[in-house]
């Protein structure tokens, strides 16, 4: 069992969920650069935070282009379990590994803030540690948030149950005070229609130990570990 970080130019959470898997999890995680475009010896897959090329273009456009990329895209569709976190959920919209896309905030600006998540699907690789419904407390840190997507693909994705973190206030009401960049929904993470390949904006890597606050994302990175154990 072996979990691949993939770094860009950029990236700037990928230690942080290094130290997660190895250090509080006791998971075989290693960095692998952009470049190195082989995942095939890995059973897992997480593209971090940060600011891939600057964000410059478009956030996460020019990273989901890097041949690398091509091994991410050939493991999603082997089944294998895909994490995108902020900057990675920017990434695997931008590959089409995942639907909508991510925009500025509805206020424009950088926000890094505690959110209340609400887990709305178990059924994944990265959340059976969860229970439906459950309330979280996890932290933000992006300028570019905004979850969109259009009419139709937005009924199916909740239709399908791909909805599946959202934001909410601290009682588990979606409200618009609740959601701090606008996005459609409330909606803070997805999966693909197999569940396999999810993404999210909040950084459960920054919540996976009590004296960062919460521990709340921990059961995350011990469900990926679990699934693929």
């Amino acid at each position: 069992m072996s979990i691949a970080i993939v770094q860009f130019g950029g990236s700037n959470c990928d230690l942080d969920v290094l130290h997660v898997l190895k250090a509080v999890v006791d998971a075989d995680a290693n960095l692998v650069w952009y470049k190195d475009a082989d995942l095939s010896d890995y059973d897992a897959v997480i593209i971090p935070g940060g600011f891939s090329y600057g964000d410059y273009l478009r956030s996460g456009a020019i990273a989901s282009r890097t041949p690398i990329m091509d091994s991410v895209r050939k493991m999603a569709e082997d089944g294998k379990p895909i994490l995108g976190i902020c900057n990675g959920f920017q990434i695997l919209t931008e590959a089409g590994l995942l639907e909508g896309a991510l925009t500025t905030n509805r206020y424009p600006k950088f926000r890094c803030e505690w959110t209340y998540l609400k887990v709305e699907n178990t059924d994944t690789p990265f959340t059976s540690n969860f229970r439906k419904g459950q309330i979280v407390r996890i932290p933000i840190a992006h300028k570019d948030g905004n979850y969109f997507i259009d009419d139709t693909r937005l009924a199916n994705l909740e239709d399908n149950g791909q909805v599946v973190f959202r934001y909410v206030d601290e009682n588990g009401n979606a409200t618009e005070e609740a959601n701090p960049n606008g996005s459609r929904n409330n909606i803070a993470g997805i999966s693909n229609f197999q569940g396999n390949v999810v993404g999210l904006m909040p950084h459960p890597e920054r919540a996976s130990e009590e004296i960062l606050g919460s521990a709340d994302g921990l059961a995350m990175f011990k469900s990926m570990v679990e699934h693929i154990s």
